[in-house]
């Protein structure tokens, strides 16, 4: 329960490659993924913490192995978050920024297809908003979180 079967550093060294890869790969996803989580996005992120589990505890099973684990992806969390708020160029690329999807009615593919958001998406999003004409949204914003926050020509912004 106590023996572990690597050396304690390896399982910090092991917990940061994995949290660098995670981070990397689910922002290279795009930001959909992060704010609208579908039933198979959840399924697959489920199956994901499943699958880097050994390459984080190479095997180890022990009780302060997992929990070194465990303490190392809390400490690579925060240190992340405190480098990104001291950081705007960091937070940038960690984070991204917001972008426009749709000024004074017209949309704007090329940020729809770096989003990887789809038409339908944007229409569901926007009448969930309570906008059913494209033409009566002033501004729309794709946020950092995936959310889109929608202005429209007499109304205050919605998120």
């Amino acid at each position: 329960m106590f023996e572990m079967s690597v050396p304690w550093w390896e399982f910090i060294v092991r917990g940061v490659v994995v949290y660098g890869f995670l981070v990397v790969l689910l922002r290279l996803t795009g930001k959909r993924q992060i704010g609208q989580l579908s039933a198979f996005d959840l399924v697959l992120l489920l199956i994901i913490s499943n699958a880097v589990q050994n390459s984080m505890n190479a095997g180890d099973n022990s009780l302060i192995g997992g929990l070194i684990s465990a303490a190392s992806l809390v400490a690579i969390n925060y240190a992340l978050g405190v480098l990104t708020f001291k950081s705007e160029k960091l937070e940038a690329i960690v984070e991204g920024r917001p972008q426009i999807l749709i000024h004074h009615g017209e949309v704007f593919q090329d940020v729809m297809l770096d989003a990887k958001l789809t038409q339908q998406e944007l229409d569901s999003t926007l009448r969930q908003l309570g906008y059913f004409n494209i033409k009566d949204v002033k501004l729309a914003i794709l946020e950092n979180n995936g959310k889109v926050t929608v202005q429209g020509f007499d109304k205050k912004a919605q998120k």
